[in-house]
């Protein structure tokens, strides 16, 4: 069905040797030599969750009594039956964005590609969509986001990715179709439920169609609960698991968003595509859509100089895509490229970040950046707005922390390959995904490695108060190395000395920009 819906399209798939099934997206894929050079990537996670200033998932929640995002948005808006999510879409008006600003700060702070969110969970498309009715040009900032991030990332000489969530949104939204299990209006279903086209004559979202962008009845909370401990424990067994199939009877959804995908891919020729999914969305036409983008990349450049990401890669999948790894860690040096993304804060920006001051530190990204290079991957970042499009004052000095380290120790990382180990240290990270939270503070004894135009670099993750000793670089482990001289970049020649025991190095007390010291050494035998 799908097949015969894309042959009837204006548009249709870009045809080339890449076809969709596993094998050939791992015969024809090669790891680009810019991603593996570019290390850091800025991501703009901004869209109409970003207005209520909540964080992650307000789109969802606000339809779950007894949720804070419920109470908020019951306090501030109205009740979810007659002030649903589309009436969020369009309160968000971008009014003090503006991106080559922002765009040049992200380029100081050391990224190298840029990455604007293209369509999350809540199905608005944050661009010019041929498929797609409920985008970015008719509902909140009337704007192609998405071009418009495009052409600055490029003027500025970054490479430019898109972020596709929407695969998800048939289940995520089956909240709006729900109804207060308790409470004056128990049992009045809400705004999805009941909204159709029609309802829309003579008001804003004339002409268009609120199933469209609620994505229909898939999975509705039935009649007769009346607890909201029923009702959360319905949705967790329901429309709250993460799958990655089309919506039961409705193969029409997962063709219009290969078409959606398609579309994407044709009018902003994207160097980076990440999906926010378990391997590829949709079993087939997952398959479809990668190949369509590979064969694209063909088409523009010659070669598959593109860079498509999933998570959770079985072996069979490992070599045909990049693996994200989502707020996670790994505990040893990948074969392969691979990148992690995270996020300051929440992803969709909450004002209570900036209010208890819970963000990230810039020390504590560039732990993170060292600790991901040196393992073969890149980080991705994301640095949430408000809806007004703007970044608040502590995003501005985590930007600036992060511009001051790249400007005295970029060459560690830029360009770097991974040495022959990461590194050494007494912190155990747990390996998987969703664990940042439960991972221990770095210490100076935690160093990692890389390699950049012949010479080693030692990146100790906190600055040593007293002599810091790396085993790695000991005469009983490279027996026929010699240690010719250390540098502390930015700060001059380090008195040193090698045993059998490691090297060990008098390092001066911390100097500008005072975290994450980097050692360039050089010698002979090293790399």
């Amino acid at each position: 069905m799908a097949q015969r819906a894309l042959a009837q399209s204006p548009m249709g798939l870009a045809r080339g040797p890449v076809e969709p099934n596993w094998s050939s997206l791992v015969q024809h894929y090669r790891f680009p030599e810019w991603f593996r050079d570019a290390k850091l990537g800025l991501w703009s996670h901004w869209g109409p969750q970003s207005v209520p200033e909540q964080g992650d998932w307000y789109g969802r929640f606000m339809y779950m009594q007894g949720h804070p995002m419920y109470e908020h948005h019951l306090k501030t808006y109205g009740h979810p039956a007659d002030v649903g999510m589309m009436e969020i879409q369009r309160r968000w008006t971008a009014e003090h964005w503006d991106p080559d600003a922002l765009i040049a700060r992200y380029k100081r702070a050391g990224a190298k590609y840029f990455v604007s969110l293209a369509c999350h969970h809540d199905n608005l498309d944050c661009y010019d969509s041929r498929y797609h009715a409920w985008n970015s040009l008719r509902v909140g900032p009337r704007k192609d986001v998405v071009g418009i991030w495009a052409k600055a990332a490029r003027r500025a000489g970054l490479k430019f990715g898109v972020s596709n969530h929407a695969a998800h949104a048939w289940h995520w939204y089956q909240t709006a179709y729900g109804y207060d299990p308790v409470g004056p209006r128990k049992g009045e279903r809400y705004d999805a439920y009941r909204l159709r086209r029609e309802d829309g004559r003579g008001r804003w979202w004339d002409g268009l169609d609120p199933q469209e962008l609620y994505t229909g009845r898939h999975m509705v909370m039935p009649d007769g609960i009346d607890s909201v401990a029923a009702m959360n424990a319905w949705h967790d067994r329901n429309d709250g698991q993460w799958v990655e199939t089309a919506p039961p009877g409705d193969a029409r959804y997962a063709a219009r968003w290969l078409l959606r995908q398609a579309d994407l891919m044709e009018k902003y020729r994207p160097d980076f595509c990440y999906f926010d999914d378990y391997e590829l969305p949709f079993g087939p036409i997952g398959l479809q859509a990668a190949a369509d983008y590979y064969n694209r990349a063909l088409k523009w450049h010659g070669s598959i100089d593109v860079v498509l990401t999933a998570k959770q890669l079985k072996p069979y999948a490992r070599f045909g895509l990049v693996q994200d790894v989502e707020r996670g860690f790994t505990d040893h040096l990948w074969d392969e490229p691979w990148q992690t993304d995270t996020c300051i804060g929440d992803w969709f920006y909450n004002v209570a970040r900036l209010n208890d001051r819970s963000y990230k530190t810039a020390e504590q990204v560039i732990q993170r950046l060292a600790d991901v290079v040196s393992k073969n991957g890149n980080l991705l970042l994301s640095i949430p707005q408000p809806g007004d499009g703007s970044i608040d004052r502590e995003e501005e000095k985590i930007l600036d922390g992060m511009a001051a380290w790249v400007a005295v120790n970029g060459e560690a990382i830029f360009g770097s390959r991974p040495w022959r180990i990461y590194g050494e240290g007494p912190t155990r990270l747990q390996v998987g995904m969703q664990n940042e939270q439960s991972a221990a503070a770095f210490t100076a004894q935690d160093v990692r490695f890389t390699t950049n135009r012949g010479a080693l670099y030692a990146l100790a993750l906190a600055w040593p108060t007293r002599r810091l000793s790396i085993a790695a670089l000991g005469t009983d482990r490279l027996k026929h190395a010699t240690v010719e001289r250390v540098t502390l970049l930015g700060g001059g020649a380090v008195p040193h000395r090698r045993d059998a025991g490691g090297l060990h190095l008098d390092l001066p007390a911390a100097t500008a920009p005072g975290f994450v010291p980097v050692l360039r050494i050089d010698g002979r035998g090293l790399v």
